[in-house]
């Protein structure tokens, strides 16, 4: 009689693949923001008549260098995507796993409307532009889109709470069921203050970069 030995599987290394390659999609979500709040930062410092208490970052789609900011709203968008696809794979069948990453992809194409529909020039930019001027049918596109976007951002983090609470990251699920909140303080405060909407707007990003690195870099059984 002989004996058969056959050589253990390996099955180890298989165990963790799902959650890199949710962390490998993901890993435009995480840097959508900083380089969107980046690339705007910088374009701002160096446009003429540019001004960060009286214009928003949107109208830096306007004029000559204008085409800089119109790829990166696009890059955005498309960043924000590939971030939705890695919180779809990390959240598949747990809390959030659906509507999360459905709002996130909302919030992306909303970059994307704001790249085909333009804001409208004023508060003297680009340079010459008069104070104040009517809105124009595409600058209503690009406002509703912006509103419709962070509306479903909002709504996201609210989702995005319940798999951080799940996984034990307390302060993280109160976190950003509060952020929702300065979002839209910001948005409220943006008739009186562009620099207000900016930085609710901005902290949106940032904190959905901070929440898509910790929803596919942790485990569900933490």
């Amino acid at each position: 009689m002989t004996d058969t030995l056959t050589p253990p599987r390996q099955v180890s290394s298989a165990v963790p693949e799902p959650r890199a390659a949710a962390r490998r999609a993901a890993s435009g979500g995480m840097v959508a923001g900083p380089l969107f709040l980046a690339a705007g930062l910088a374009q701002g410092f160096a446009r003429d008549g540019f001004g960060f208490t009286r214009n928003a970052i949107s109208q830096l789609a306007l004029g000559e260098a204008g085409w800089i900011q119109t790829v990166n709203f696009v890059l955005t968008g498309a960043l924000l995507l590939a971030g939705a696809a890695g919180l779809r794979r990390a959240l598949r069948g747990g809390a959030g796993g659906t509507w999360g990453p459905a709002l996130v992809g909302v919030f992306a194409v909303s970059f994307w409307v704001a790249a085909a529909f333009p804001a409208d020039a004023g508060a003297g930019f680009p340079a010459g532009a008069p104070e104040a001027t009517a809105m124009s049918g595409h600058g209503a596109v690009h406002m509703l889109g912006g509103m419709v976007g962070y509306l479903a951002l909002c709504a996201a983090f609210v989702v995005l709470a319940r798999p951080l609470a799940a996984r034990g990251l307390w302060g993280w699920a109160v976190a950003t069921r509060l952020v929702p909140v300065v979002v839209l303080a910001g948005f409220t405060a943006s008739a009186a203050s562009v620099l207000a909407f900016t930085a609710g707007a901005g902290l949106g990003l940032l904190w959905l970069a901070a929440v898509t690195a910790r929803l596919t870099g942790i485990p569900a059984n933490r």
